[in-house]
């Protein structure tokens, strides 16, 4: 026979099982990043060997010219999607935690509301309205919790159009530099072959 009641025994297990899913929800957001990170040094391996022979191959200005401008672009195209995905694994561990964390709100508000109903249930007589005024303040506190997590939710979602539109900006001036670069180099060829 056991001297705890029951509904704390669950509630400790579910506690503990949110702090497992936790802890897995963290490591399995830094192996992500780990993984990433060793495919993106592979490739820049891959990448800095296959340009060097590229480098190498080079006979003239204009080829010159022409390698030169093709890095660029590549390049930011290659960052931009790099922090896309750090992006997204980072906001994929944020939304897990986010929910394993009202999960456990939720489940300490309906303890706190079950205590209520047990302390009203034997609460002397005359003592209903302590027992409102602790359901009035529990009710209270949920709606600014709930307002809290209305506003993280509008910040996390303008935080994903702002990393969008940077994104977007990042290519449209790495595709502009590179086209100023063609331009230029065209610019200077022409009266070289005029004269």
């Amino acid at each position: 026979m056991s001297s705890v009641p029951q509904h704390i025994l669950a509630n400790q297990k579910a506690t503990v099982d949110n702090f497992l899913a936790i802890q897995e929800a963290v490591f399995n957001g830094f192996e992500k990043l780990v993984d990433l990170n060793l495919k993106v040094a592979r490739a820049s391996l891959d990448e800095a060997s296959q340009k060097t022979q590229e480098a190498l191959s080079v006979k003239d200005v204009q080829e010159a010219v022409n390698f030169a401008s093709g890095l660029v672009q590549p390049g930011s195209d290659k960052i931009t999607a790099y922090g896309k995905q750090v992006y997204d694994i980072v906001s994929g561990v944020q939304s897990t935690l986010t929910k394993l964390t009202e999960e456990q709100i939720a489940q300490a508000q309906r303890q706190l509301d079950e205590t209520i109903d047990q302390i009203a249930k034997n609460a002397p007589t005359g003592s209903e309205g302590a027992v409102a005024l602790m359901k009035s303040s529990l009710a209270t506190a949920t709606s600014a919790y709930e307002s809290a997590a209305k506003v993280a939710r509008q910040a996390t979602d303008a935080a994903e159009s702002n990393f969008a539109a940077a994104a977007n900006a990042t290519i449209k001036a790495a595709n502009d530099a590179a086209e100023a670069t063609k331009t230029a180099t065209r610019a200077r060829r022409a009266p070289a072959s005029e004269a």
